[in-house]
């Protein structure tokens, strides 16, 4: 996407990351960021920041562990976070009910699957997971669906939804130019 956060760039005239927080906020008690850097870029949010925990940049499932790192410290009491990507401005509405509706039990793992496969960055993932994955990002490990598989998680289903006329996979990512111009023309489909 030629550097930068992806999350800041526009899509329909507003950052995705407002369309991730705007999907997200009914959803959950509060939103945390995790960026590495200069966190002032998303001072306009109000939320807090978190930078990654584990030096060297670690990937997504570092931030998943600074996540969850500071859940514990900041909010006692509570026991799961939801994770979303910040490239995927389309996840259902109803994500989180529906990753409650499948839970089996206080301390499994959830995580979205599509038509498309499996997509471990969006999951319900327990608080209690955070030493384990500092351990397994310890032995320089850092693909978050290998650490799902080795959790056991359990896959939910999300169907295909329909976006401007078009079924779409929910988890829809932006990654290049051509993805974020097919969003584009997606929104304003719908709109009209």
């Amino acid at each position: 996407m030629g550097g930068g956060d992806k999350c800041l760039r526009l899509l329909a005239g507003r950052p995705i990351i407002e369309r991730i927080i705007e999907r997200l906020k009914p959803q959950v008690s509060g939103i945390v960021i995790n960026a590495n850097g200069d966190s002032s870029r998303f001072a306009a949010y109000g939320l807090p920041v978190v930078a990654d925990r584990i030096a060297g940049f670690a990937g997504p499932l570092a931030g998943i562990h600074a996540g969850l790192e500071w859940i514990k410290a900041n909010r006692a009491g509570a026991s799961h976070a939801v994770t979303v990507a910040s490239d995927t401005p389309f996840f259902p509405l109803d994500l989180v009910r529906r990753f409650l509706n499948e839970r089996r039990q206080d301390d499994s793992l959830l995580v979205a699957r599509s038509d498309e496969g499996v997509h471990p960055v969006i999951g319900l993932w327990p608080i209690t997971l955070a030493s384990a994955i500092e351990d397994f990002l310890k032995r320089e490990k850092r693909k978050v669906g290998r650490f799902a598989e080795e959790e056991g998680s359990i896959e939910v289903y999300f169907p295909k939804t329909e976006i401007g006329g078009v079924l779409m996979d929910p988890f829809f990512n932006i990654n290049e130019p051509e993805e974020l111009a097919k969003a584009e023309m997606l929104l304003k489909e719908q709109a009209r």
